[in-house]
């Protein structure tokens, strides 16, 4: 494989989307509700900074994996939740979990 085609390549194109400490966990908290406040999401996560969880959350958004929901109330409110596109991951992530599992047998 040149460089080329390396730099097309789906499963290289993939992880980088999927890349960084957070986002495999951001994505199983968003499969488990549909949607989810910026707080919520925060204290779910072990020991991230709101400003980490904010860079991941925008890097998600730009590549279309979530959505941001802005909800102007006092005070505002922000929510996330997987696209279309996230929620085809559903069974890929399932089988990385048991196979990630597995692992130990």
């Amino acid at each position: 494989m040149n460089f080329e085609e390396f730099k097309n390549c789906g499963l290289r194109r993939s992880l980088d989307i999927l890349s960084g400490k957070w986002k495999p966990l951001i994505l199983q908290n968003l499969f488990e509700e549909e949607q989810v406040r910026f707080v919520e999401l925060w204290r779910k996560m072990p020991r991230v900074s709101k400003k980490v969880l904010s860079e991941q959350l925008k890097q998600m958004e730009e590549n279309h994996m979530i959505q941001r929901i802005e909800v102007y109330n006092f005070p505002p409110e922000v929510y996330y939740k997987l696209t279309d596109k996230a929620r085809k991951l559903g069974p890929i992530l399932d089988q990385l979990h048991q196979w990630g599992n597995d692992l130990d047998s």
